[in-house]
């Protein structure tokens, strides 16, 4: 029997059928989806191995999401920008940041409701000011947040560098020294960033 404070087990079956362990009932995404916004924590498992597909299964109720009309929350910069990240170096970092944007926007959020509450009376343009300087002052601290972490992580070569250098394999000492000395530096950034937020 699962602790209280245990997840919700969500086994997934062949026939993509969603079947929550809690409730003893078979779910929707839909029903995933409001499980979230309650703040009910769940893990989803493929019910045939037993492997963790929570992950898969949050980005497909994104997808979803996404599609209807007027849900769209990702603009199409956004998901250029992120699908660039993919491959690159400061792929590592960009689910670090993204979080900590998540949670400082979270914090904030009682704030903006508030203050779009306030705006209701005012003109139009009114109506647009306040809560647009509050996003704009949560986006400059985001960006200040992602250029202190960045100012971090001195591993990475500066743009125009040699590539030669760079070509040549580190020896495998090297590599190993390299590799403890970038979890250091990637648990410090973790450590500013929550001191950040």
């Amino acid at each position: 029997m699962a602790a209280k404070d245990d997840p919700i087990v969500i086994k997934k079956y062949a026939n993509r059928r969603l079947y929550n362990t809690g409730t003893s009932t078979y779910v929707t995404l839909e029903d995933l989806a409001e499980m979230v916004k309650k703040g009910e924590e769940f893990t989803v498992q493929d019910a045939k191995t037993g492997d963790d597909i929570t992950h898969p299964v949050l980005t497909q109720i994104i997808f979803e999401l996404e599609n209807k009309d007027g849900q769209n929350m990702l603009p199409i910069p956004f998901l250029r920008q992120l699908i660039s990240f993919y491959g690159d170096q400061m792929q590592m970092i960009v689910p670090s940041f993204l979080e900590q944007s998540m949670i400082a926007f979270s914090k904030e959020q009682e704030r903006f409701r508030e203050q779009m509450k306030g705006a209701f009376g005012k003109t139009p343009m009114d109506m647009m000011k306040t809560p647009m300087k509050a996003l704009e002052e949560q986006t400059r601290r985001n960006v200040e947040m992602f250029q202190n972490a960045m100012r971090m992580f001195t591993p990475f070569p500066p743009a125009g560098s040699n590539a030669a250098t760079l070509a040549e394999p580190p020896k495998k000492e090297e590599k190993s020294d390299d590799l403890q000395e970038l979890k250091a530096q990637i648990a410090a950034m973790q450590r500013k960033l929550d001191t950040m937020s």
